[in-house]
């Protein structure tokens, strides 16, 4: 178990950033007095890991070139059962992925990361807030977390200045108005993570859990015009009641900026809906055979009989070879006890007025 807990973390995750990033994204935002301490501290830790980081740099311009076939990526509003999804499917010994360390220390994965990864270790919670899953510095984890340490340019950064959050999301998350500078960036940032984490891990398939990943089809095909695409919905009552606790609670341990409950609210209601729009717009530039669509609770019920038909719609091979490692995770998990949620009539009404397309395409009802 680590030591610190999420609510009470004395710094936030930008200590994982490099020195231009983290000015970039800083400079000339206000910052709370009651966060001043945290961002104190956080800048100071940032101060003193930058060399490692540009000892790394160095590391990553000798990076013979990485061998890439074409990633998997796993897309759907945060949750949606991504996360688990991505846990079961990374049970198969073909994929690499981003884990929680090179999530927090983008910059840190080719020079020193035994010692680093230790003190992640040590420090780290072992619990995920508002659903207790499970967290460790090897375990698979979205890699929007190390973007925004790689660069200024990702929706992420909602967590730390959450008064921005629309500002991000029509930037940084659906790329409305965003420059070629800014795109760029991510496309580059993206794409050297990926490349470094398959290399550390010794593999030639990057599987992806990324929900903004959600709102970037476009640029992921130019990226990686062969990619593999897994979709995820589930009940939208479930989704909000659930988002609302989960971006509530990781919110409170990385913030440098207060927001009240109801503009986190309204910024999650709209969120999904323009997330919602933009995936239904850019899905149709996904070559056929590309794309599966899953509802969670389908997966759920039987998840190694939807990896087995998920792998032959996408025409992905191997899965009796691969079924091993995946039922491993899905047998050690069978005792995880899943938050139960109650419905009252207000989110019923908050859900079925701005999230009825989804509602209507996906045949939920309550």
């Amino acid at each position: 178990m680590g030591i610190l807990k999420f609510e009470t973390l004395p710094v936030n995750t930008l200590v994982g950033a490099d020195r231009k990033t983290f000015d970039k994204i800083c400079n000339g935002v206000k910052i709370d007095r009651e966060y001043l301490g945290k961002f104190r501290t956080t800048n100071c830790i940032q101060h003193i890991l930058e060399p490692f980081y540009r000892i790394n740099e160095r590391c990553w311009e000798k990076l013979p070139e990485v061998r890439m076939e074409a990633p998997v990526f796993i897309l759907g509003h945060w949750r949606s059962g991504t996360t688990y999804v991505h846990n079961v499917i990374s049970g198969d010994p073909r994929y690499g992925y981003c884990t929680t360390y090179q999530t927090v220390f983008p910059h840190l994965m080719l020079w020193g990361s035994g010692f680093f990864k230790a003190c992640t270790k040590l420090f780290m919670p072992s619990r995920r807030p508002t659903d207790s899953m499970e967290l460790g510095p090897d375990l698979p984890q979205e890699e929007e977390f190390a973007l925004v340490n790689m660069m200024p340019y990702s929706f992420y950064n909602f967590w730390i200045f959450p008064q921005l959050t629309g500002i991000y999301r029509e930037r940084y998350l659906l790329f409305n108005g965003i420059s070629q500078q800014e795109r760029q960036a991510f496309k580059d940032s993206l794409d050297k993570m990926i490349r470094i984490a398959l290399h550390t891990q010794g593999k030639s398939v990057f599987l992806s859990k990324n929900p903004p990943h959600t709102g970037r089809i476009g640029t992921l095909l130019e990226m990686y015009p062969d990619a593999k695409f897994i979709y995820l919905v589930r009940n939208p009552y479930t989704v909000f009641e659930s988002t609302r606790s989960y971006f509530g609670n990781i919110i409170k341990s990385l913030q440098l900026q207060q927001i009240s409950e109801s503009q986190l609210q309204e910024e999650i209601l709209i969120t999904y809906r323009e997330l919602f729009e933009k995936y239904e717009s850019e899905k149709g530039l996904i070559p056929k055979g590309n794309l599966v669509e899953v509802r969670f609770e389908d997966f759920e019920k039987d998840p190694l009989e939807m990896v087995r038909e998920m792998y032959g719609k996408l025409s992905i091979g191997g899965f009796e070879e691969a079924r091993g490692g995946m039922e491993k995770y899905v047998t050690g998990h069978k005792g995880f006890k899943k938050n139960r949620y109650s419905y009252s009539s207000s989110t019923i009404e908050l859900v079925e007025k701005h999230w009825s397309e989804a509602i209507k395409k996906w045949g939920y009802s309550l």
